[in-house]
């Protein structure tokens, strides 16, 4: 990132898609160029949770639109992150290719408390620098992400399934606005936001902040019409009631500053928003323009700057499950050494095989036997903050693949297959548990078809060392069975 100072962000929610262009200057953003794109995804779910062949097509095209974009842009200086609407599709490994090659850059589907993390990034670089904790609130078209922070740190990440496309559906699906159904949208929401209230109601935090679409369309609703002086307040969320009820339709509400775009999504994200301010005791909410795409911009500038919260998520994780960090870091440098000749120019698969070794031991905390399933479960089924779906399910296979059978490698990269090899090895050469792992004057290296892998170890020390020998000889026959060759010439292997 360094040979440019220009980055990008693709912020692909269940209302809205849009990107943020942006230069660094002085470890701050400065936009160039946005763009908006209101493709209204998450109304393209079916009953069945699938996407709709007419939705994925709209998104392809808003998608190849963006691409253009960003046709020159380098792929370390582009994150796009995708959020509820693909987090739910049960179809998204049917769409998600063709969707990654219209924008021509990989797109990381992430969890509802990254979400919230990087809401909270995004919000809180455009607030004033105070100690005060702050509620942030993000409803968005799938879900709603709650967040209490202060300065630049989040303390609480939550993330429910409320959001204001799916609850404009669910219960205003003809745009009819009445008493009754605006009644059951608010108890619906209540509901779901009750076991938050204990973390989330006001004593816990000062000032309660609004972001994203819902809470800036509701802001300027009851500003331009004189129903609040500044931001959204219960007397404000009070009056607009009365008149969209008056109105009994969505189509019939006369309101400065009811954008086309947010008509039909209104109902259901004052409902959630009414919900909340009841639930939490807020009486007055303010609104800022930072948000989750200005929180991926300085989350990417982050990891370019060595500062990557993916880092600090394993060290929790090594803590939490108690694992043994000499055995881990010892692993981590084998692992790393040996990934390194194998396929030199792969930082960021170096950087994840190094995060997959320090924690492959884990599983440990559950149970010894097959420790390294264990492991995988929880990597796979965690919240992870700072990775993607994608990112953890890679780990997830990786770290279950440390031992026992290989796993089908008909379809990996042969940057996929020498981590893997990389981190099998070290697991191996380990497994003495001992500082003194790793002898002089070792060498390795591999082809570049990814398929033929060459470790040379000292025969002297391999003489000493006769349960390596006898792992290596079963290595090495694993391997071969998928057409993989390793050859460790001290062994005639």
């Amino acid at each position: 990132m360094s040979d440019s100072p220009v980055i990008a962000a693709v912020d692909l929610g269940s209302n809205s898609f849009r990107l943020q262009v942006a230069r660094v200057v002085d470890g701050e953003v400065f936009p160039l160029e946005t763009r908006k794109e209101t493709v209204r995804l998450g109304a393209g779910l079916d009953r069945t949770g699938r996407l709709t062949p007419a939705a994925q097509a709209e998104l392809i095209e808003a998608l190849g639109r963006f691409g253009e974009v960003l046709a020159h842009f380098q792929p370390a200086c582009v994150r796009a992150v995708a959020t509820n609407t693909f987090r739910v599709a049960s179809n998204r490994q049917d769409f998600l290719p063709a969707a990654e090659a219209a924008l021509g850059y990989p797109i990381d589907i992430i969890n509802g408390r990254e979400e919230a993390r990087l809401i909270y990034i995004g919000a809180a670089h455009s607030l004033p620098s105070t100690r005060e904790r702050r509620l942030v609130l993000d409803i968005g078209g799938g879900s709603t992400e709650l967040i209490i922070g202060s300065g630049l740190r989040a303390y609480v990440t939550e993330s429910v399934q409320l959001g204001c496309v799916a609850w404009s559906m669910r219960y205003f699906p003809d745009g009819i606005i009445n008493a009754e159904r605006l009644a059951a949208a608010e108890l619906a929401a209540r509901g779901t936001l009750l076991p938050l209230v204990p973390e989330f109601r006001a004593d816990q935090w000062h000032r309660a902040v609004g972001t994203s679409g819902t809470a800036r369309s509701l802001s300027d609703l009851l500003e331009l019409n004189g129903f609040s002086r500044m931001g959204i307040t219960r007397e404000g969320l009070d009056r607009l009631r009365e008149i969209m009820l008056g109105a009994g339709h969505i189509d019939a509400i006369q309101l400065h500053g009811l954008r086309p775009d947010r008509r039909p999504v209104l109902p259901g994200g004052f409902a959630i928003m009414n919900a909340a301010f009841g639930m939490f005791g807020i009486e007055r909410m303010g609104v800022t323009y930072g948000a989750l795409r200005d929180g991926i911009l300085y989350d990417l500038m982050a990891r370019a700057a060595s500062q990557d919260v993916r880092d600090r998520t394993v060290a929790n994780f090594v803590r939490r499950f108690q694992a043994d960090v000499g055995q881990s870091e010892r692993v981590r440098l084998l692992a790393e050494d040996i990934f390194g000749h194998f396929r030199p120019g792969s930082p960021e698969i170096l950087h994840r095989l190094g995060m997959a070794a320090a924690l492959h031991e884990i599983g440990r905390a559950i149970a010894h036997h097959d420790y390294y399933r264990h492991t995988a479960y929880i990597l796979a089924w965690s919240d992870m903050l700072g990775f993607s779906e994608r990112e953890q399910a890679w780990l997830s296979w990786l770290t279950g693949s440390q031992s026992g059978p290989l796993p089908e490698l008909a379809r990996s990269s042969p940057d996929d297959r020498a981590a893997l090899l990389a981190l099998r090895l070290a697991v191996l050469l380990a497994r003495a548990r001992s500082d003194c792992v790793w002898p002089d004057g070792w060498r390795c290296g591999a082809g570049e078809d990814g398929r033929h892998y060459e470790l040379a170890l000292p025969e002297a020390w391999l003489n000493d060392a006769p349960l390596i020998v006898q792992a290596l000889h079963e290595e090495q026959a694993l391997w071969q069975t998928i057409g993989i060759t390793l050859t460790v010439p001290a062994l005639g292997l």
